[in-house]
């Protein structure tokens, strides 16, 4: 039996996942952290078809960290290099799912090749409407709200913004999720219990599930768990339910 088919009520709209292990994953194998990535690559593919299923509207990746750039060089142009040839290969196959593809982050900070392949496909995907992707790249919580900050600070001067009128709808306009909703769920692979500095706006609400398996052993199985676990719970926004 499917166990996606269980999966009909309490569904999360958004789900945010960080995806940690892949290093220490390979370590466990003897292999190097590449490989790691590389296999991590392929359980990206796995839970957005299984996000599909579930009919999950809205998929976030933290996909790579600003924090990741004092990495080994050599790590961080395999992480690239296994960017842009999973965009290539996976391009038919998303825009045949119809997902939309989006990205929160500093993407000028990568090389200019993947910049044009992701920008690309934003442009082909941005009318689609089964699944939209969010990739989190060159990605923080904390420039994310200075860059809010900045803005706002710079529309006011403009005489566009009273900061004397703020709302948390008008902050969130200034987000690079503006148009995304909060995250339901977050999960968080690789056993570490942290958000690490991801979406610390948006996740204020939000349900967070840990789990020891590390991101390329994180199967469709076990992102049923996840759901499952989801709809157990309780949300109550700060409201007393009786």
């Amino acid at each position: 039996m499917d166990p996606f088919s269980k999966i009909t009520k309490n569904i999360p709209q958004h789900v945010a996942i960080i995806m940690d292990g892949n290093g220490r994953w390979a370590k466990k194998k003897g292999k190097s952290r590449s490989f790691g990535h590389k296999e991590g690559v392929n359980t990206v593919q796995k839970i957005i078809k299984a996000s599909i299923k579930c009919k999950i509207k809205y998929l976030t990746l933290f996909t790579f960290s600003k924090e990741n750039w004092s990495r080994p060089k050599i790590e961080i142009s395999n992480i690239m290099s296994l960017l842009t040839s999973n965009i290539i290969r996976s391009q038919k196959e998303i825009i045949k799912n119809k997902i939309q593809v989006k990205v929160i982050g500093h993407l000028e900070d990568l090389p200019k090749k993947s910049q044009k392949l992701i920008n690309k496909l934003i442009e082909k995907t941005n009318k689609n409407t089964e699944l939209t992707l969010t990739l989190a790249l060159s990605y923080g919580a904390r420039t994310e709200i200075l860059d809010c900050i900045q803005q706002m600070l710079l529309d006011q001067k403009k005489g566009k913004l009273n900061t004397e009128k703020l709302t948390e709808d008008i902050v969130n306009n200034y987000l690079y999720t503006k148009k995304t909703p909060y995250p339901d769920l977050l999960i968080r692979t690789g056993g570490e219990k942290r958000i690490s500095n991801f979406l610390l706006w948006q996740l204020a609400y939000t349900e967070l599930y840990f789990c020891d398996i590390d991101w390329p052993e994180f199967d469709e199985n076990e992102f049923y768990k996840a759901i499952i676990e989801f709809q157990k719970r309780e949300r109550r926004f700060g409201e007393v339910i009786n």
